[in-house]
């Protein structure tokens, strides 16, 4: 559960700029193939977002819009990928520990 204070963080946006429509409910998915994801929304022209793709400030990269009753659907990149793209970008298991603000046992216990 989100309060409107967090959602603020999130979203970068204001509180007049968050819209909560049926039940001011949120679904949360994770997906492994972010780029593929964002594509297939892409395509879709009738996507309402309440954000379009963005990362966090840990790394992770989250697309935010809504269903058709108004309720918020949230993708969010798997943590574990988030490790490996970092890692394939050259970031050591200590440098992505650092950027992703987490221990390096759990990088290391993603990348096994």
């Amino acid at each position: 559960m989100q309060t409107a204070d967090t959602w603020k963080g999130f979203i970068h946006k204001q509180d007049e700029d968050i819209v909560f429509g049926n039940n001011a409910c949120e679904l949360y998915f994770e997906e492994e193939d972010m780029d593929g994801f964002v594509t297939k929304l892409n395509i879709m022209k009738a996507i309402e977002y309440v954000h379009p793709l963005f990362e966090h400030s840990w790394g992770q990269r989250v697309v935010r819009f809504y269903d058709l009753d108004k309720h918020i659907i949230e993708v969010g990149e798997n943590m574990i990928m988030v490790v490996k793209r970092f890692i394939n970008t050259g970031l050591s298991i200590e440098e992505t520990a650092t950027r992703m603000n987490v221990p390096v046992d759990y990088v290391r216990s993603c990348l096994t």
